[in-house]
């Protein structure tokens, strides 16, 4: 089996780690190099946790690309460097699997345009945990049958986009199936503004962050005599693995922007 030479963008934050020891791990996966903010010319052995794992690092992506030979990046850095790294990627020719949340429609647009132009592939997924796809996937299912729906999302005091991509993504899977509405009383006021969360079609997202949480969503729904309550809970970060190898392996095989995990799903 030929090995796939990988790249990790963000390889020494919490995921970026779990992502190196997949790649170890991995029988055909390859780490060629990582892009990090800092130590650029540096080798990822030198780091606390890294010991023995030999590689480049680079701080310019386009610099790390001319001069390894790489066939997927693996970006799990910042909304602010995210469609930078995916950009570059589909412009060297690397298909990018992008962890990386904040990509507006306009975004995934251009994206979407470069991989055509370019016949690569890229995934985008808001969240890699498959637990998490499949609360996505029934939220979306239980949407026809129920208009009346909140999305509240947690995750750790660290993360700096807010509502989550998973959130995002959910309320805009309800909303494919959901009929607009404007939900509870048509007089209601907020007495201390946000307390009613952010709204999407209608639909309420309250974003909650605190220490000691990792990745939480729950989807509620209401109706005459009863409600629904889907959720999914990440205690670890070791739960987003099965997604990113699953991604590794798919966009090998297509020449299209894919966005959320639940579309290379059987």
């Amino acid at each position: 089996m030929e090995n796939i030479n990988i790249v990790i963008a963000g390889a020494r934050g919490r995921m970026g780690r779990e992502a190196v020891q997949l790649v170890q791990r991995t029988e055909n996966f390859q780490l060629a190099a990582v892009v990090d903010h800092k130590n650029d010319g540096g080798r990822l052995s030198d780091f606390d946790g890294f010991t023995g794992i030999d590689v480049p690092v680079y701080t310019n992506m386009a610099n790390c690309f001319q001069e390894i030979k790489a066939d997927i990046l693996i970006d799990l850095t910042t909304p602010e460097y995210g469609m930078l790294h995916t950009k570059t990627a589909l412009e060297y020719g690397v298909r990018p699997v992008v962890g990386t949340t904040g990509f507006s429609k306009d975004n995934l647009i251009e994206l979407e345009a470069l991989c055509r132009e370019k016949e690569l592939g890229c995934i985008i997924a808001p969240n890699f945990a498959i637990g998490a796809i499949l609360m996505m996937k029934f939220a979306q299912m239980a949407g026809k049958y129920f208009q009346d729906v909140e999305i509240i999302e947690l995750h750790h005091d660290q993360k700096l986009d807010a509502p989550s991509g998973t959130a995002v993504k959910t309320a805009e899977m309800i909303a494919d199936v959901r009929k607009t509405k404007l939900q509870g009383h048509p007089d209601e006021k907020e007495t201390i503004s946000g307390a009613r969360g952010a709204q999407f079609e209608g639909m309420h997202i309250h974003s909650v962050r605190l220490p000691g949480l990792i990745a939480h969503q729950q989807v509620m729904f209401g109706a005459e005599g009863q409600t629904l309550t889907i959720r999914h809970d990440s205690y670890n970060r070791g739960s987003f693995m099965s997604g990113v190898k699953l991604a590794v392996d798919t966009v090998l095989k297509i020449d299209t922007l894919v966005y959320g995990l639940e579309n290379i799903l059987e």
